[in-house]
């Protein structure tokens, strides 16, 4: 006698649905998109009479079960479902064919699949401690229970229900209904036959009852602006920079040459992707002598007037250039050129639009609830709550993402300044005190001290870089010393007072002699970055080469004598694109750099080649220097010379490398010739020679100097000072 086989249907078909009977509720809330459980609605669930399937297809004409190769037609409910229970005592392996006018498609269905997120995952979303959130949240192609898919998860705590919507659904997200994970206010779907390149939004239902589109949190690929859909995407980049990353971090950055070429990448060379960029700004920024390349914020922005500070897709790079991992291959190729990259990071604030972050499940989610302190005064966008553990989650796991997955060297934090003080551009009124009755914003506080610590732990060699513009105390101390934990801060102090002074026709300079004296003050109170960034070349500030008083031929010597005090002050380098050939016009990101003032048919083009010779040479003489960054921390590494020759624009200072050996560098801001003109310098060295001269006529200058070796007697030398120009001498050998 033969056996029954009991997984599949008797000859006597299927039958309607007794047991399991949609409730009235259950099935408004389904096809509202408002149940928290739809995995326990839809799929297959053994009942009494056997096993019973349900699809919910809208727009099918027909939905079958195939079991073993064969279909049995499902009973239509109406508004899309379709069910029967089949005489199965066990659930079968079974497919859906779903006929529509136009054809049949045989599928899997989302809704035999077991949660694709591990409890492990979940408790370290709840706990706020899960530095790889971007394996956990958003959109993960994957092979799950044998079928490969796309496994959807987002953080929606505050909503009735969430769906997914996409290109394959034409938008609706009626089909593709997610479940509730709990507590963790996680919503989850894995779709098999879902793969790469295909867009979608998620479908949320407020408490309140209103439906929405949002784009995913975590998506990793967006579509191109003014297009907002999220795209599933997955890395098959193979790296080549195993040798940079095994040994950037060999020497800590304070202690290291660093010198900064700051570039906005959509505007350097209007109209390249990211490997075009890849074949040419490495090799420029190498040929230059910078160590480093920074780069304004990459993450996804709407708005290309924003330069990428308003950021609506923290984990995916802007696509206006190309793909993840053409991005990838842009960071690789700095890599393989030997420079470091540095990325703008923005977790201040984020701007309002509705398809975005704000008010993501219909409730202040990742702003505060309290609107006293969700609004940016100065920006009209929200600031992130860092008080809410899934929150400050979200930007730790951000920093570290940028650093694991696309080996960002540095991150410097944007606006940093206003994120520390509750009544940061607030009047009287507009904030509420802490629980201590200070202004200060303990939340934000934590959150910057977790995140540097985190990525310091997690990312070797990576270094954080505040802008931070106030007095705070220990912004680069380390956080288990109660600092914020930063490896580095903008000095916005000197470069106020340099700008403010180097402004200044020379016959008024004497009166502002100390804003060039005053940053050595605190100059080791934290450890500094010397920036002319973007932000001091644009809206009415005019490009540092305009900035200078006096002719064409003295604003070039202003220019090049400013970068020569500059790259010899404590402290490391950071110049805006454009300024390393004294570009005249301000800084345009629709136009980028004015190249062509380089061509040989301009008529000035030798100007702005001397100054761009003279940048070259600063940094190839400052990187084979150790007494200019060996010890830019250290107060024995620097010695004034000459601090009050007010009367004269005269600057003198000494640097010494870990070893002692010193570099002299003095600046002369007046615009005549100082003949004779003595200055002490240390026992031991009896004879200095010139190492560099920004008079010097291949940089544009009348070529006044030194000219020989220069030798010490009674303690003091003697020398040449050129006319608005910086020399610096070394011991010759």
């Amino acid at each position: 006698m033969a056996l029954k086989d009991t997984t599949r249907p008797e000859a006597a078909g299927p039958r309607p649905p007794a047991a399991g009977r949609l409730d009235a509720a259950d099935r408004g809330r389904l096809l509202a998109g408002t149940h928290h459980d739809p995995h326990a609605l839809l799929g297959a669930h053994p009942v009494p009479e056997g096993t019973l399937f349900r699809a919910l297809r809208p727009n099918a004409r027909a939905v079958s079960v195939v079991i073993d190769g064969t279909p049995t037609e499902l009973r239509s409910e109406g508004d899309g479902l379709f069910a029967a229970v089949l005489p199965c005592t066990e659930i079968p392996p079974y497919t859906l064919l779903v006929a529509y006018d136009d054809g049949e498609q045989e599928v899997h269905d989302p809704y035999r699949f077991l949660p694709a997120l591990g409890e492990l995952d979940l408790h370290l979303i709840r706990e706020g401690r899960h530095e790889q959130l971007w394996r956990a949240l958003g959109a993960e192609p994957m092979v799950h229970q044998g079928v490969a898919g796309t496994r959807f998860t987002v953080w929606a705590p505050n909503a009735q229900g969430v769906r997914v919507a996409g290109d394959f659904t034409y938008w609706d997200g009626t089909q593709y209904p997610m479940r509730s994970l709990g507590a963790s206010g996680v919503w989850e779907l894995f779709l098999p036959g879902i793969g790469e390149g295909t867009r979608y939004k998620f479908e949320i239902t407020s408490r309140y009852g209103h439906r929405f589109l949002k784009a995913d949190p975590m998506a990793r690929c967006t579509e191109v602006p003014p297009d907002t859909a999220s795209v599933v995407t997955a890395s098959r980049y193979a790296w080549g920079d195993a040798e940079w990353m095994a040994h950037r971090g060999d020497t800590p950055v304070h202690q290291a040459p660093f010198s900064v070429y700051e570039v906005h990448l959509p505007s350097w060379r209007p109209g390249l992707t990211y490997r075009q960029l890849a074949e040419e700004l490495p090799s420029y920024v190498k040929e230059m002598g910078f160590t480093h390349v920074e780069l304004m914020p990459v993450a996804g922005y709407p708005f290309s007037g924003s330069w990428g500070y308003q950021v609506t897709s923290y984990y995916a790079p802007t696509p206006r250039l190309g793909s993840p991992d053409d991005f990838r291959y842009f960071v690789d190729a700095c890599h393989r050129a030997g420079l470091g990259v540095i990325m703008d990071w923005v977790p201040a604030h984020f701007p309002k639009d509705d398809w975005a972050l704000a008010r993501f499940d219909g409730d202040p989610l990742y702003e505060p609830g309290n609107a006293l302190r969700a609004e940016h005064p100065d920006w009209g966008t929200y600031e992130f709550d860092y008080g809410r553990t899934e929150v400050r989650n979200f930007l730790v796991a951000n920093a570290v993402y940028w650093c694991e997955e696309f080996h960002i060297d540095g991150l410097r934090v944007d606006a940093v300044a206003s994120m520390l003080y509750l009544d940061y551009s607030r009047d009287s009124g507009q904030w509420e005190p802490n629980v201590f009755g200070g202004r200060e914003d303990l939340d934000a506080v934590a959150f910057l001290q977790e995140m540097n610590a985190t990525v310091y732990r997690r990312c070797p060699g990576v270094v954080t870089i505040a802008e931070e513009s106030t007095a705070w105390d220990g912004v680069t101390r380390p956080t288990d010393s109660g600092g914020l934990g930063f490896g580095l801060k903008w000095n916005m102090g000197w470069m106020h007072d340099s700008l403010e002074y180097i402004q200044k026709e020379p016959v008024h300079r004497k009166y502002h002699h100390n804003e060039m004296t005053f940053s050595m003050v605190y100059a080791y109170s934290e450890n500094y970055v010397l920036p002319i960034s973007h932000d001091e070349v644009v809206h009415g500030k005019q490009a540092l080469v305009s900035k200078m008083p006096g002719d064409w031929w003295q604003r070039r010597a202003n220019h090049r004598a400013y970068l020569g005090f500059m790259w010899a002050h404590p402290g490391k380098q950071l110049l805006f694109m454009g300024q390393e050939f004294a570009q005249g016009a301000e800084w345009s990101h629709t136009h980028g750099p004015e190249w062509w003032l380089l061509d040989d048919d301009y008529h000035s083009a030798g100007d702005h080649r001397g100054v761009q010779d003279l940048v070259r040479e600063l940094n190839r003489v400052y990187r084979a220097t150790p007494a200019l960054w060996q010890r830019d921390t250290d107060p024995g590494g620097f010695r004034w010379v000459l601090c009050d020759a007010a009367d004269d624009n005269v600057l003198a200072f000494l640097r010494f490398a870990a070893d002692g050996g010193p570099l002299l560098a003095v600046s002369n801001f007046s615009p005549v010739v100082r003949h004779d003109y003595r200055l002490w310098v240390p026992e031991g060295v009896p004879v200095w020679r010139e190492e560099l001269n920004t008079d010097d006529v291949r940089f544009g200058g009348s070529g006044v100097g030194a000219g020989g070796p220069v030798k010490a007697e009674d303690g003091c030398v003697r020398l040449t000072l050129p006319p608005l120009a910086t020399v610096w001498l070394v011991p010759e050998s």
